[in-house]
């Protein structure tokens, strides 16, 4: 019986994996190696310790009413996308709320997570911690890995050569960079364009001599503000948008899905994509096309190798005078406390049961949280994962035999293996994963079931955004204000917009009102297909959200 819980890392995964354990009558003690909560997203001017941070101007991706905790919304003032310090202040909220921090141990970085000599029939496991140098042991029933993606930064210097050896300029990584001061009247060569390479591509195109930007693969940019000005993953995240990705043929969906990156504009005219492209990766950028219209952002592609002050290019052109080299090529997660016997078992989030669990353990007492990469908001998929594992660790809900685990694993397991800078393409359906977690833990909604008993929530929650508030409707953890959140968030989208307000007389209540009519018997129709078909498997397809 799991009763004492170790939970490594105090940011989004660790807050969750919390609340879930004390959900569920289990006793946590989380051990984070700083001396604040927040992770990733607490944002200090310094480097020093390796601890990996945004930079100064991030911005989310994901809007506050699709990135909340299932059962505790962002105020209604909060802007749809947050910059880190609001962010931060919302996970103080929810950590005083529920009254987290006294489980968390700060300045205590753990060193060691082994395996018990009587493992195989205790499931238990010896935790080293070190605070202020001094080394304590402790024994817990189970473990709760919250430390995500970004651990240690992936500088592949290998591929790139001349850069150690011949290049006279600078090179970092972007964990290193905080702001654009540094950068002011350089030439830069941004290596890698994820949503990181593009973001900090135009942020130094307003302060350096000029800025280039090299791309390996067709990447498809799209703005996160959508149709009629609403968040991107509002508009396009909804149950009935998933299910037509499943009904229809996979190559119809990717014509349309082309067709509307192509709508705000031609990718192919840019240097960025081509609708012939089978490997492309997608990210979040509204300014990057305008600097590269502007010529403030010039595209290159892979970079040959790197002389004394240029880069050379695969297509043979060179750019001289290269003063910094930024490098924006993703995290490995090495999980250096974890004993090499138990993370042999896992190279990456695709050897593990449902991206969770190590299958070849012989007690199912070590939970990876967080290391998975999702078409939607990893805060929201971190916390289902929590919900699942506690429930498992006290006892309610169950693993199938290991067996069962390695052939889920195999099957869904991507054939090619890509570096930590390509896993953009390797990212799971939003929907898709978070539902099947849901099932797995039993709080996903079911869409007929509702619209026999609540018709206005049912067509709400499939043709509106799958918000996490869905999963908090039924099952253990049901939460009395979920429907309510469900129906306001719209005017929680809205509420920070209306600072100034303007006389409109068009109704579109009524219009809303009759499309939802019109469209019953369509909901009606899916609703018995997801009843039939309740799990339609996760995907690895880029785009894959749209």
């Amino acid at each position: 019986m799991v009763r004492r819980v170790a939970i490594i890392g105090a940011g989004v995964g660790g807050l969750a994996s919390i609340k879930c354990c004390l959900d569920e009558g289990l006793e946590p003690t989380c051990f984070e190696r700083s001396e604040d909560i927040g992770g990733l997203w607490r944002y200090t001017d310094s480097t020093d310790g390796g601890r990996v941070t945004v930079y100064r101007s991030v911005i989310t991706n994901t809007s506050k009413e699709m990135s909340c905790f299932s059962d505790f919304p962002f105020p209604e003032d909060f802007p749809n996308y947050l910059p880190h310090s609001l962010l931060l202040e919302y996970f103080r909220m929810y950590a005083q709320h529920f009254d987290l921090l006294r489980y968390i141990h700060f300045k205590t970085t753990a060193v060691s997570v082994r395996k018990r000599p009587d493992f195989a029939a205790s499931g238990q496991w010896e935790v080293i911690t070190e605070t202020d140098g001094v080394q304590e042991s402790h024994i817990f029933d189970a473990v709760m890995v919250c430390t995500g993606h970004y651990q240690e930064p992936y500088l592949p210097l290998a591929s790139f050569p001349g850069i150690e050896t011949r290049f006279k300029g600078r090179y970092l990584h972007s964990q290193e960079y905080k702001d654009a001061e540094a950068f002011r009247g350089k030439r830069v060569l941004v290596v890698g364009i994820g949503n990181t390479g593009g973001d900090l591509s135009v942020e130094l195109s307003r302060v350096a001599a000029k800025v280039f930007l090299s791309a390996r693969s067709s990447t498809w940019l799209f703005s996160r503000v959508s149709d009629h000005g609403f968040p991107l993953d509002m508009v396009n995240t909804t149950r009935f948008k998933h299910f037509l990705d499943w009904l229809l043929p996979s190559n119809l969906m990717k014509w349309i899905k082309f067709r509307k990156f192509n709508s705000w504009f031609n990718h192919a005219n840019y240097g960025l994509a081509s609708t012939k492209s089978s490997y492309f990766k997608i990210i979040v950028n509204e300014e990057l096309p305008f600097c590269l219209l502007s010529g403030a952002v010039v595209l290159k592609p892979s970079v040959k190798e790197f002389t004394k002050s240029s880069a050379v290019f695969e297509d043979g052109t060179t750019e001289e005078n290269i003063d910094v080299v930024l490098f924006a090529t993703g995290y490995i997660s090495p999980f250096p406390f974890l004993e090499e016997s138990v993370r042999s078992l896992f190279d990456n989030n695709r050897c593990l049961y449902k991206c969770i669990f190590p299958p070849q353990l012989e007690k199912p007492t070590l939970a990876i949280i967080g290391l998975v990469q999702l078409t939607g908001s990893v805060m929201v998929g971190s916390e289902m994962q929590a919900r699942w594992v506690t429930g498992i660790f006290a006892g309610w809900n169950k693993l199938p035999p290991a067996s069962r685990m390695m052939a889920d694993v195999s099957k869904k397991k991507p054939l090619v293996k890509r570096n930590p800078s390509e896993r953009e393409n390797l990212k799971i359906n939003f929907i898709s994963y978070t539902d099947e977690i849901a099932s797995c833990a039993g709080v996903k909604p079911s869409v007929l079931r509702l619209l026999l008993t609540d018709p206005r929530l049912a067509l709400a929650i499939f043709f509106g955004p799958c918000t996490p508030y869905q999963y908090r409707l039924v099952g253990r953890g049901r939460w009395s204000g979920a429907r309510e959140a469900i129906l306001t968030q719209w005017q929680r989208t809205l509420k920070p917009l209306r600072t100034r307000v303007v006389d409109d007389s068009s109704d579109s209540s009524s219009g809303w009102c009759w499309r939802c009519l019109l469209a019953l018997p369509a909901a009606l129709m899916v609703g018995f297909l997801f009843s039939k078909y309740p799990r339609m498997g996760w995907s690895s397809q880029a785009g894959s959200q749209l």
